[in-house]
């Protein structure tokens, strides 16, 4: 470690300035999304099995929920454009845009070129939890997903029920295409339910048990036709490890809403940048 320089603490004093301030971001018309789902009907119900995913349709303007059920349960969500699946939700865009962890009123944004709402948060029953005194909050967008490549790097052993391998086997079975055909197109993930930060003497990315209980939920509406696919984490809560089969897991349950869309709502077109410049 070098010495300081004489002044360090003046550097240190120098205030932040946001990368992106998002005041001009359009607003989603929350009010106008929840009227609309208030009349919705439920066309569909996935249960995922604890260390498990599974895959799931959502037209544009529809909606889909996210469920603790049974007991505390994290899980690693990924989405794409149900026609498309270059286009996919692109959670290092997301964390700029909005921060951290994400809640009530945010939007899973999509990746470059299109860069575009995929989904709206209409409720989350644990906007409640902000941020803790250890700095850690629910439904983090700046963690990736636990995977196998990772675990062989640290402790030398292969775990197969990972969120990543979980996705992969979700997206081929619902692909009917062979895992090694699919797997670059799993991506990093919405932790849905997970309490994370980063410690502040080191800097590293800290799990804890998450707050969610049975019953807590999040919802989502649909900006464009979604293929989203959902692993329940291996970790269970997320306490004390994941990527093993020491934890207690349980099931999350996705449900899928139809209805007519909220008035004045359109699918979001795709980046004008991308419209205008023509770079691709």
């Amino acid at each position: 470690m070098t010495k300081a320089p004489d002044d360090a603490d003046a550097r240190r004093a120098i205030p932040p300035v946001i990368c992106y301030p998002n005041d001009t971001l359009p607003k989603p018309d929350l009010p106008a999304y929840r009227a609309a789902f208030s009349r919705f009907e439920k066309t569909e119900e996935i249960l995922v099995p604890p260390r498990d995913a599974r895959c799931f349709r959502v037209p544009a303007g529809g909606a889909f929920r996210i469920t603790s059920v049974e007991a505390p349960q994290v899980g690693d969500l990924n989405l794409w454009n149900a026609h498309d699946l270059s286009e996919r939700f692109f959670s290092g865009k997301t964390r700029a845009l909005h921060g951290t962890h994400v809640t009530t009123g945010d939007r899973l944004w999509s990746n470059l070129p299109y860069l575009r709402p995929m989904a709206t948060i209409m409720e989350d029953t644990l906007s409640w939890y902000g941020l803790d005194d250890y700095g850690g909050g629910v439904h983090d967008v700046i963690g990736t997903r636990c995977d196998p490549y990772t675990g062989r790097l640290l402790s030398g052993d292969d775990y197969h029920y990972c969120c990543h391998s979980n996705l992969i086997r979700a997206l081929a079975a619902e692909l009917s295409l062979p895992a090694d055909q699919v797997e670059a197109y799993v991506h990093d993930v919405l932790n849905v339910f997970m309490c994370t930060g980063f410690t502040r003497d080191t800097g590293q990315y800290f799990m804890k048990a998450s707050p969610v209980r049975p019953g807590d939920h999040i919802t989502f509406l649909a900006e464009i036709d979604l293929l989203g696919a959902l692993s329940a984490c291996p970790g269970g809560d997320c306490s004390s490890t994941h990527s093993s089969d020491d934890a207690r897991c349980a099931p999350l349950l996705v449900e899928v809403f139809e209805g007519v869309p909220p008035v004045g709502w359109s699918t979001p077109a795709r980046s004008a940048y991308s419209r205008t410049h023509g770079i691709a």
